[in-house]
């Protein structure tokens, strides 16, 4: 468990804005960072969470033309639907922002020109591939085709994720292009590249103390130093943010690389963040401060940004590789203490596809079965360390067996028979060893338990917890409550046995918190408590003023308003202990906790994504 009143930092990945997210997104960056975020929380930690929507680079231009709207419109209205979705999954944001925003591109602006004066951004003529029908720059991402050295046939233009080697489009044998299938064309072209052999020994030097990283994380991470070269930071584009060097800025086809200002997203929304808290400087003592832990969750196609080039980017700015350089008006910043990245929820084998039709939106899902049910299923099934497929019979087993059979019941039963023999909690008599054996594992939980959650072991976690009610289930059984009701002799004893599975729901509940908010906000009422235990993130439309002077160039107009997500968790009560149930406390009866499936679910699936036969 993280001592005390550590500084956490928990970055998120940014949805792109080019359609609604659907489960896959969520299993990799949502649910994961939100079960930490809130853990951390309750756990005594300083935590801010960040995100926003990703809005600029190639893919959101061809979206906006298939619609037939401008890729502004395009941006707006995915932003405001992913917040929706985000909010409704109850994904606690401290802020959840966007990239157009003038702060972001200021901020970004003052990152790529520290670079720049270190010697870290050097121009290079490089092949860049075009688009034969559209003359349109086509991103490396949007490339695939057989590569050279391993052979796969499905590498993209940046990199191959089955040997994990740095790529270029023109490397690729045979490249076509995903958007439409044409065979790109390559011209010459002039970019700025950071120069990654640069910060090659730097980033090896950090990487080497990455000791606790999740296996997979960090192989392919150590692998990607094997093959470093300059890396284009630029694009031939006419949708991003400007270039902020003389003869460059005001050059409309020449725009910074979507992957070079996403990642820099974690410390503007940051900033942001601080500016709308009303303490401009809060920002730093999240990335200045050494003791602070930083936290990046993210799908395994992300990793590469992640933990090379964010972390050179933040190198370079600080002057920390082989050419040196000053620091700059951000100062140095702290480097990320692990990449926590999940493998990809497939469906039918079948990686989770938009245009492919293998999909299933978080909209659709909140609309039929709540969120709690799809976090539970994440967590406890989700794709923490192998591709796992989503399927409906799994999903109605776990949800039936689990948490209707197993959490519901024990809560509603034991709530249920407390309200009819007692109408409160009930004081105990002496504690048999029955009771203190349940007792003592619950408790001894909260500590194991922690542990995995504050090392992003959240299937771990989970699965301790739920054994805890499968054995509270069977101590229940074990003492058979309904038969002591019966004999008046047996008062104690029944109140004793109530009380202790009282306590033991209680001490489950707040354990299951980080994973179901909203189910553990419903048992916190059902024991006769009031307030808020588990805060839900809200939505709060808010003006794009920055609040401050901005420097940059070509910043989007001031005023435009947008959602955000976030919320006032300090205030809520949950927490990472016991907490004791009060005899005399009162009791209402229970309504059924968890709802359960139609076991036909399973086989069919739901109209809107029936399983395909």
């Amino acid at each position: 468990m993280t001592s005390p009143e550590t500084n956490i930092l928990v970055c998120v990945a940014w949805p792109y804005a080019n359609g609604p997210r659907h489960i896959g997104h969520v299993a990799g960056f949502g649910v994961p960072s939100d079960v930490f975020a809130r853990y951390q929380r309750m756990a005594g930690n300083n935590v801010l969470m960040v995100s926003g929507t990703d809005e600029h680079g190639t893919p959101l231009l061809v979206q906006a033309d298939k619609e037939g709207v401008t890729v502004k419109e395009l941006a707006d209205r995915y932003n405001r639907q992913i917040v929706e979705d985000l909010a409704g999954l109850g994904l606690s944001y401290d802020l959840f922002t966007r990239t157009t925003t003038r702060n972001h591109y200021a901020v970004v602006q003052e990152l790529f020109k520290g670079l720049y004066a270190n010697g870290y951004m050097v121009k290079e003529t490089t092949q860049g591939a075009i688009s034969p029908s559209t003359g349109r720059t086509l991103p490396d991402r949007y490339i695939e085709g057989t590569c050279p050295i391993c052979g796969a046939t499905d590498a993209r233009g940046d990199q191959c994720d089955t040997c994990g080697n740095q790529l270029d489009p023109a490397d690729l044998i045979n490249p076509v292009s995903k958007i439409n299938g044409e065979t790109p064309e390559f011209v010459e072209t002039e970019h700025f590249m950071l120069d990654l052999p640069s910060l090659h020994d730097a980033l090896k030097a950090w990487l080497e103390t990455r000791e606790d990283w999740r296996p997979n994380v960090l192989k392919f991470s150590l692998n990607l130093l094997e093959d470093m070269r300059p890396r284009a930071m630029t694009r031939d584009i006419d949708w991003g943010i400007p270039i902020p060097v003389e003869g460059w800025e005001d050059n409309p086809s020449k725009k910074l690389y979507v992957w070079f200002d996403a990642v820099i997203g974690y410390l503007s929304a940051s900033i942001e963040w601080a500016q709308r808290s009303g303490d401009p400087e809060a920002w730093k003592e999240f990335w200045q401060n050494p003791d602070t832990r930083g936290y990046y969750f993210m799908g395994k196609d992300n990793i590469t940004f992640h933990s090379q080039i964010w972390p050179a980017e933040l190198l370079g700015y600080a002057g920390k590789g082989s050419k040196g350089g000053e620091e700059h008006a951000f100062g140095e910043l702290n480097l990320p203490a692990e990449v926590v990245s999940s493998e990809f929820l497939t469906m039918s084998g079948s990686k989770f596809s938009s245009s492919k039709g293998v999909v299933i939106y978080v909209k659709d899902f909140l609309a039929e079965f709540g969120p709690d049910p799809l976090r539970y299923f994440i967590a406890v099934a989700g794709p923490e360390n192998n591709d796992t497929d989503f399927t409906w019979d799994e999903f109605v087993r776990r949800v039936n067996n689990e948490l209707a059979n197993g959490w519901g019941n024990l809560v509603n039963r034991t709530v249920s028979m407390a309200h009819k023999n007692f109408g409160q909690v009930p004081a105990p008599g002496e504690l048999t060893d029955s009771d203190r054996a349940i007792l003592d594992l619950a408790e001894r939980t909260f500590a194991s338990a922690g542990e995995e959650l504050g090392r992003a072991k959240f299937k771990n976690a989970i699965t301790q917890v739920m054994h805890v009610v499968g054995e509270a289930n069977a101590y229940i059984a074990e003492q058979e409550p309904w038969k002591l009701a019966k004999d008046q002799s047996q008062r104690e004893r029944l109140a004793t046995v109530l009380w202790t599975a009282l306590q033991v729901v209680s001490d489950c509940n707040a354990m299951l918190t980080p994973f179901l908010p909203h189910t553990a906000q419903k048992v916190h009422e059902i024991l006769g408590r009031t307030g808020v235990w588990a805060a839900a993130p809200r939505v709060e439309e808010v003006t794009d003023s920055a609040g401050r002077e901005l420097v940059g160039v070509g910043l989007p107009d001031e005023g435009q308003t947008y959602p955000v997500i976030t919320g006032d968790y300090s205030a809520q009560q949950a927490t990472w202990s016991r907490v004791e149930v009060v005899p005399g406390t009162e009791l209402a009866k229970p309504k059924p906790l968890i709802a359960k499936l139609d076991p036909e679910l399973g086989v069919t699936g739901p109209e809107w994504a029936p399983v395909q036969q």
